[in-house]
């Protein structure tokens, strides 16, 4: 699965900025949260679109140190990083993006002018940071843009798409357009041709039939009478079957059409071959977790519902020391630090704070230990500090809302105990990238 970029930049556009750029430009801040959302999408369309411009390329590098993210408001309107880049993404079309944005979400074209620009600074910084972090020269940025170009169209918008910005698909994704003319061009020759084929079949069927029947004729001129309603079946059943087979060929023609993803490579041979009705796995949702008589929202066998369980079980009261403790981590589901932060969290990640300082609350003699973990990419003692800071971070947090007295520790391990290798795609290492808890005594 590739990782989409769009859900790393929505952490530099979190409502604070919203807030901050209504009051600026006088406009609402639903508004300003509408054009952002339009906005979003079409810029990191530009940017997959020019994913192999070597200018593209090398101003995501630079914006990486150029400070853009510290100061999104005050700075990216004169920013050259960015007003180059506009122009090298958008040409002419700037205008009637700006329009089309305007007009969407209500606000004026100078806010929306100002709001593009302020949201291609949080992309190409946030790329840019995400790129340094990881490790990712020149190619690796581009295969990631490059990544982007098949979920773009879905991310706008109701009432947007690329075609209201004057950006039509096929302007910007001509080699897609080309492979799916393609293939549908080789499945109508298919077509064609198995048509052909059957009418040929059916024709030879329906001539060996007669030639029997007049064969029969000569040899029995009485028998003649039951060929008169049993011709008329024959050449009947010979046309259904070839037709049936027809409707199977051109079903397994429309399977390998369906198959090969938007740049023409075949998809996983696995996937493509797996019936229709294979279930996939349902997403998780949260449900009631009943912490004596007092329900908190979280995963079924999630960290809280693992945590009350093992506390009610009486596993920890009945844990001789703390070494019958410590392999047992419990990993947090919904607690997320914004990328390379150690004091910012997620939108989301707040309720299950709140969870464990109810659970914690609720079990006044238990004791807890923090954890932090990293990847397997970067630097290795950058990745130890970044996970201490978070896991110290988590500690705090946890002192500030009456239950600091039972966290007695918090420790950064960074990669230590990552298994995904480090040249796996960002979807796959988001499993090494985690915090949790364990008790302890």
């Amino acid at each position: 699965m590739s990782l989409n970029v769009i859900d790393l930049i929505k952490g530099q556009l979190g409502p604070a900025l919203v807030s901050q750029a209504a009051s600026q430009f006088g406009e609402s801040e639903s508004g300003i949260s509408k054009a952002i959302g339009g906005l979003l999408p079409a810029v990191v369309g530009g940017l997959a679109n020019n994913a192999d411009n070597p200018g593209v390329v090398d101003a995501i590098t630079k914006a990486s140190s150029s400070g853009i993210l510290g100061n999104l408001l005050g700075g990216s309107s004169s920013n050259p990083i960015i007003t180059t880049l506009l122009s090298s993404l958008f040409g002419d079309k700037i205008g009637g993006l700006v329009n089309s944005i305007a007009s969407f979400s209500g606000i004026s074209n100078t806010s929306a002018g100002s709001l593009l620009n302020l949201v291609t600074g949080a992309t190409v910084g946030t790329v840019g940071k995400y790129a340094a972090d990881n490790n990712l020269g020149a190619s690796g940025i581009s295969s990631l843009l490059n990544d982007q170009k098949g979920i773009i169209s879905s991310l706008l918008p109701a009432g947007l798409s690329l075609a209201s910005f004057g950006l039509g698909a096929e302007n910007w994704f001509g080699q897609a357009k080309e492979t799916v003319s393609s293939v549908t061009s080789t499945a109508k020759d298919n077509l064609a041709e198995g048509v052909a084929t059957a009418r040929e079949n059916v024709n030879e069927g329906a001539r060996e039939i007669r030639e029997q029947f007049n064969n029969n004729n000569n040899d029995n001129q009485g028998g003649g009478s039951i060929w008169k309603w049993l011709l008329p079946l024959l050449l009947l059943i010979a046309a259904g079957y070839f037709l049936w087979k027809q409707c199977e060929k051109k079903q397994t023609t429309t399977t390998m059409a369906s198959s090969t993803d938007s740049t023409g490579t075949p998809a996983d041979t696995a996937s493509a071959t797996t019936p229709a009705t294979t279930a996939t796995p349902a997403a998780k949702t949260d449900e009631n977790i009943d912490l004596n008589g007092v329900m908190l929202k979280g995963y079924k066998g999630g960290m809280e519902d693992q945590m009350i369980g093992f506390l009610k079980s009486g596993g920890y009261k009945n844990a001789a020391d703390d070494s019958a403790l410590k392999d047992k981590w419990y990993d947090f589901d919904h607690v997320n630090f914004k990328i390379g932060s150690s004091t910012e969290l997620e939108t989301g990640s707040q309720g299950q704070l709140d969870n464990l300082v109810a659970i914690l609350k609720a079990f006044p003699d238990s004791k807890i230990k923090i954890g932090g973990y990293t990847d397997k990419t970067g630097n290795e003692a950058s990745n130890v500090k970044l996970s201490q800071a978070r896991a110290d971070y988590i500690k705090a947090a946890l002192g500030k809302a009456g239950v600091g007295g039972q966290v007695l520790g918090a420790e950064g391990y960074g990669s230590k105990f990552a298994t995904v290798d480090a040249k796996a795609s960002d979807a796959e290492r988001a499993a090494d990238r985690k915090m949790s808890v364990r008790f302890a005594k």
